[in-house]
């Protein structure tokens, strides 16, 4: 690991602290996407996805039977197509495939079930477009990583079959905030924090059951989801999550590789320009991905 590469970057971060304006919140986030350019093989294609907007990336290498839909982080209230497009385009490099992002509607303009409802949209969009469940993939940082296992639960309710597999980048899957390490590594993390998430809850929930297993999904029924990879960075308070993620989704005989790296930060893939361990990481979720779309991962 290169400790100056990750010290750079908390010190970058630590010179912009986050902005009480909501919307200077989402430009914050936004401007950490957009200090890295895309590769020049990489096309971008604008779409509506069931009337959410969303995004094709891709190359002349992905194989267009296959697709990454991928769901951003920032707590239900930031993020976009712009703050994550260099690693969604990295992702379905790495996994060779086309990726689809989705910009879905965010709070507290839109709570809960804003989210879930266009998340579903996606991937009902990419059943309309001929693609096959067993070659999408469904991926998610973050909120996005509890968005996608809640897409998944929802599915399940409709009868509509599932992804291959999932591919979850510090998920936030306890909005009750009983998490351990949400105190033991609060010291550590430079973007989260307990409080922050409370106002985040807050303004998803509007008042919904912070318990419902379509918001915090480490309380849902996860028996029969597909094969899941679980990243997580050990300086971040939702380390914790991950890890009973992983608990739950092995008691519920869930195939379920959890990766714990070591001094990562919250969303570290965001700087994999820069950061080692970023592009490692994605090389390593692009691997498990072509296995499973492959169907040479487990069933």
């Amino acid at each position: 690991m290169s400790i100056a590469e990750l010290g750079r970057i908390r010190a970058r971060l630590a010179a912009r602290p986050r902005p009480a304006d909501l919307a200077a919140r989402r430009e914050r986030l936004d401007g950490l996407g957009a200090e890295y350019a895309l590769p020049p093989d990489v096309t971008v294609e604008r779409v509506v996805a069931r009337a959410v907007p969303a995004e094709w990336t891709g190359t002349a290498a992905a194989d267009p039977a296959r697709v990454l839909l991928f769901l951003h982080g920032g707590g239900y209230m930031a993020g976009s197509l712009a703050s994550h497009r260099h690693v969604v385009a990295r992702a379905g490099r790495e996994a060779g495939a086309r990726t689809l992002a989705l910009a879905y509607r965010l709070a507290p303009e839109h709570p809960f079930p804003a989210a879930l409802e266009d998340a579903l949209a996606g991937y009902r969009f990419l059943l309309d477009q001929g693609f096959a469940p067993e070659r999408i993939a469904l991926a998610g940082e973050s909120a996005g990583g509890g968005l996608a296992i809640a897409t998944v639960l929802s599915l399940r309710e409709a009868g509509l079959p599932p992804p291959r597999c999932l591919w979850l980048s510090s998920p936030w899957v306890d909005l009750t905030l009983a998490g351990g390490t949400l105190a033991s590594k609060a010291a550590l993390d430079p973007l989260l924090s307990r409080a922050y998430l409370a106002e985040l809850v807050a303004a998803y929930l509007a008042g919904a059951d912070p318990r419902s297993a379509l918001v915090s999904p480490l309380d849902g029924d996860l028996a029969g989801l597909p094969p899941m990879l679980i990243q997580v960075g050990s300086a971040e308070v939702l380390l914790d999550d991950a890890l009973r993620l992983a608990a739950a989704a092995g008691v519920a005989d869930v195939p379920v590789t959890l990766r714990v790296w070591p001094h990562m930060i919250h969303a570290w893939h965001l700087f994999h320009p820069e950061l080692e361990e970023g592009r490692a990481s994605l090389s390593e979720a692009g691997s498990f991905i072509r296995s499973h779309l492959d169907g040479a991962g487990p069933p």
